[in-house]
């Protein structure tokens, strides 16, 4: 089968076609034929750095959505021709850059009908970073101010819409370019991060989400209403934060997403209510990672990058 692969840690051009045996599914694992993978920041940083598996490559793509090809032993989830999604594995290699890949079966959930395979493999690292950070971590609740940073990108974009279907106030910071397209999904408040300090214009905030890390997380902080929590998805050295925010009187650090069968649902559920949408930015073939990582590192996109595999 074609799949993604690259010899050396580096820049974009390492990504290159390649040919390798199409896997089988071991107990409790599913194979599914690819129809499309979603392209994220993780991506990038495994490619160049071998992120948290290493110092060498590692084969990429977590996002995915295609159609159950075959089942392994002990599978009663799916069955094959069922159209699924998800984001198997991660943080352990995947490999959704390629035709062909198996999944634990309880790391996958049924496709939303009303989506195409593009946009639902769009979905799932950034959906379920929201849900569980707004949701599983944060607990957020009808009436709290939420601040979203980056609320046109990848994930912002949905934990905007996710904050408001849990009845928050939302306020996202974007720039001025962006700031209809915020509004668009929700949001009662767009901050231009560019002309205003967003410190001294959100005040009382429940709950921050921060995708962006270094400064914005101790600025975040001071944001926050008393037991606020500030929930970082930026990098691992964030989690320095948590002992920051206790000495505040508040909660926050770092937090990874996971698989989840159970939070895709609930993500599906919103998206057939009508209730989450996702926004695509780009959408290439596979052959053409390298591009989609270079369009995805100037960090300009709206939205999601996506790549075609199957018809």
């Amino acid at each position: 089968m074609r799949a993604i692969g690259q010899d050396t840690l580096g820049g974009p051009e390492v990504l290159k076609i390649v040919e390798i045996d199409r896997p089988e599914p071991g107990f409790g694992e599913v194979l599914v034929r690819v129809h499309a993978a979603g392209v994220n920041p993780t991506d990038w940083w495994h490619r160049a750095t071998g992120g948290l598996l290493g110092d060498g490559p590692v084969p990429l793509g977590w996002d995915v959505s295609g159609v159950v090809e075959a089942v392994g032993l002990g599978v009663t989830m799916h069955r094959p021709g069922d159209e699924v999604f998800g984001m198997p594995r991660l943080p352990q290699p995947a490999r959704a850059y390629a035709e062909f890949m198996t999944s634990p079966a309880r790391h996958l959930a049924r496709k939303p009908a009303g989506l195409t395979h593009v946009q639902a493999a769009a979905l799932p690292i950034a959906a379920l970073t929201a849900w569980q950070s707004l949701v599983d971590t944060a607990d957020v609740q009808p009436g709290q101010r939420v601040l979203v940073h980056a609320a046109a990108g990848g994930v912002g974009h949905l934990a905007v819409q996710i904050a408001k279907a849990r009845g928050a106030y939302v306020i996202g910071t974007a720039s001025a370019s962006k700031h209809d397209f915020v509004r668009g999904l929700g949001a009662d408040e767009v901050i231009d991060y560019r002309q205003t300090d967003f410190v001294t214009a959100a005040r009382d905030i429940d709950v921050v989400l921060d995708a962006i890390g270094g400064e914005y997380g101790p600025r975040s902080l001071r944001t926050l209403r008393p037991g606020g929590i500030l929930v970082s998805i930026a990098s691992p050295e964030e989690d320095y934060l948590a002992e920051t925010a206790r000495e505040q009187g508040l909660r926050g650090g770092f937090t990874i997403v996971e698989p989840d069968n159970g939070s895709l649902k609930e993500i599906a559920a919103l998206v057939e209510a009508g209730k989450l949408r996702v926004e695509i930015d780009t959408v290439l073939p596979l052959e053409q990672a390298a591009k989609a990582h270079e369009i995805g590192e100037t960090g300009r996109t709206t939205g999601k990058i996506v790549l075609t595999v199957a018809g």
